[in-house]
C-alpha cells in the first residue's frame, strides 16, 4: 500500500501558492543559472518578508534591552518581545504566557528539561524512554543525564516502514520509567507519530512526556493542552522564523517545581551574597539578555502561518506530498527510506549505488537544494543499514511544477551513472 500524508478536512478557501511564494524574496534567486528550487525545509525553512520586516523594524526603531528600562525604546522593545510570547502561546494553545519559555531552539529546550527537570528526579536504575527515530538533539541530552545519574536509556523500536512498534510500548513503559521523550515527526523519515495516544499511555502511568515538535510546528496545528504533554519544544528556523530562537512549552505546575537551568540576570528576584531568590515564570528560565530580535521574528513567523491558516497549510502540503510520492515512484532504481502510512513531506531515498552527496551536488547544478547525509539521525541510518540518504523536505511555498523538475533532474542524474 502506498504511504499517504496526513489527511484533514479540506478547507473551503483555495490555497494560492503563487501568492504565498511572493512573501519569500529568496525564491527569486537563480542558482547556477537555474531558478532556485528549495527542498531543504526540514533543515531550515526560508524567511517570509514579514519576518525580515519585523527584525529590521526592531533594529531601526526600538533597539533596546527588555524588562529593565523606563525609556521609550526599552518599553517598545519589551512590548514587542512579550507580544511575541503571546503569539507563541496562541500558536501552541498554551494556557498562559508563563508556560512559554524562549530558548535557542529545540536542542536547548531538551537540555533544559533533561538537566532542570529530569536530573534531580533520577536515581541509578531509573529509565528514560526515547524512540529509535529521534534526532540527535533528543538523544544526546538524555545520554548525558544518564551518565550523570546512573539512569538507563531505553529505546522504543521502529519497523521497516519507519513507524514505531507500538506493540512493545506497554512493556517498555515500566514503573522504572521516569521520562518519555519523543519526536512528533521524524526529520529523517517524515513519519508522524501518534503522540496523543502515546502521551495518554504515559500519563496513565504518571510518566512525564516531552515532545520534540521541531518538524511538526511548521506543518501541523499544535494544541499542547489537547495533547496533554508536559513539555513541547519548537525551533524558530524550522517554522519560517530566525535561527537561534525557539520555545519550550511547559505545564505551569511542572515549571514551577523546577529549579533554574542558568543563573544570571533576569531570572532573579533578589540577590545577596548569602542567598538568591528566583523570579516568577517565565523569567526564571530566561537568564541574561534574551534573543530579543529572534523572538520578535519568531512571533512574526507564527502570525504569518496563522494568517495563512494552519488547516489550509495541512491540506496543501498533504496534496503536495502525495504528488511527490507518486512522482518519484516513476524513477527506476529509487528506494524510499521510510514509508510510514501517516507522514509529512519529508522523502528520504537512495538512487541505485549513487552516493547521496553526488546526488545532492549534481542537483545543485540544476538549482535544486536538497539535504544529504545522516540528517542528525545516525541510529535511523544504522537501522536501515545505510550510511546516508538524499532527502527532500517540502514547505508551503513548494509546487508540483518544482517536483516535476526535480524528478526530471533526478532521472538525468541516474542516467549519468547508468
Amino acid at each position: 500500500m502506498r504511504p499517504t500524508a496526513v489527511s484533514m478536512e479540506t478547507h473551503t478557501e483555495p490555497f494560492d501558492v503563487e501568492a504565498v511564494r511572493q512573501h519569500f524574496p529568496i525564491l527569486q534567486r537563480r542558482i547556477n543559472g537555474n531558478p532556485l528550487v528549495y527542498f531543504d525545509n526540514a533543515a531550515t525553512a526560508q524567511r517570509p518578508r514579514c519576518v525580515m520586516d519585523a527584525v529590521q523594524h526592531y533594529f531601526e526603531y526600538c533597539n533596546a534591552n527588555v524588562h529593565r528600562g523606563v525609556h521609550t525604546l526599552a518599553e517598545e522593545a519589551t512590548s514587542a518581545f512579550e507580544d511575541a510570547r503571546s503569539r507563541m502561546r496562541k500558536f501552541l494553545n498554551a494556557a498562559s504566557n508563563r508556560e512559554v519559555i524562549f530558548t535557542r531552539g529545540v536542542t536547548e529546550g531538551v537540555n533544559l528539561v533533561a538537566q532542570a527537570f529530569a536530573r534531580p528526579r533520577l536515581n541509578a536504575g531509573d529509565e528514560i524512554l526515547i524512540t529509535h527515530m529521534e534526532h540527535h538533539s533528543n538523544i544526546v541530552p538524555w545520554q548525558l543525564v544518564c551518565e550523570q545519574t546512573g539512569a538507563i536509556l531505553k529505546v522504543l523500536p521502529i519497523n521497516q516502514r519507519g513507524e514505531l512498534r507500538l506493540e512493545t510500548l506497554d512493556e517498555l513503559l515500566s514503573p522504572r520509567v521516569k521520562m518519555f521523550a519523543l519526536g512528533h515527526v521524524s526529520n529523517a523519515l517524515g513519519s508522524i507519530n501518534p503522540v496523543r495516544d502515546l502521551i495518554a499511555s504515559a500519563r496513565a502511568r504518571e510518566i512525564p512526556v516531552l515532545i520534540d515538535g521541531a518538524q511538526a510546528a511548521p506543518h501541523l496545528p499544535i494544541d499542547v493542552q489537547a495533547l496533554g504533554c508536559d513539555f513541547y519544544c519548537v525551533s524558530g528556523h524550522k517554522m519560517y522564523g530566525p535561527t537561534g530562537i525557539g520555545v519550550l512549552y511547559g505545564r505551569e505546575s511542572v515549571l514551577d517545581s523546577m529549579a533554574p537551568y542558568h543563573g544570571g540576570g533576569e531570572m532573579i528576584r533578589e540577590v545577596t551574597f548569602k542567598k538568591t531568590t528566583y523570579n516568577d515564570l517565565p523569567a526564571k528560565f530566561e537568564a541574561g539578555t534574551p534573543n530579543i530580535v529572534g523572538a520578535i521574528g519568531l512571533g512574526a513567523a507564527a502570525r504569518f502561518l496563522s494568517e495563512i491558516g494552519r488547516e489550509q497549510i495541512v491540506d496543501y502540503e498533504n496534496n503536495l506530498t502525495n504528488y511527490a510520492l507518486q512522482a518519484v515512484s516513476s524513477i527506476a532504481g529509487l528506494r524510499m527510506i521510510g514509508t510510514a502510512r501517516h507522514r509529512l513531506g519529508v522523502l528520504s531515498f537512495l538512487l541505485n549505488d549513487v552516493h547521496a552527496h553526488d546526488v545532492g551536488t549534481l542537483l545543485d547544478q540544476k538549482g535544486i537544494a536538497i539535504r544529504t547525509g545522516h540528517h542528525c539521525a545516525m541510529p535511523v541510518m544504522d537501522f536501515f543499514c545505510v550510511p546516508a540518504t538524499s532527502r527532500i523536505s517540502l514547505g508551503l511555498f513548494n509546487t508540483c511544477e518544482e517536483i516535476d523538475y526535480f524528478v526530471e533532474s533526478l532521472a538525468a542524474v541516474r542516467k549519468m551513472f547508468a
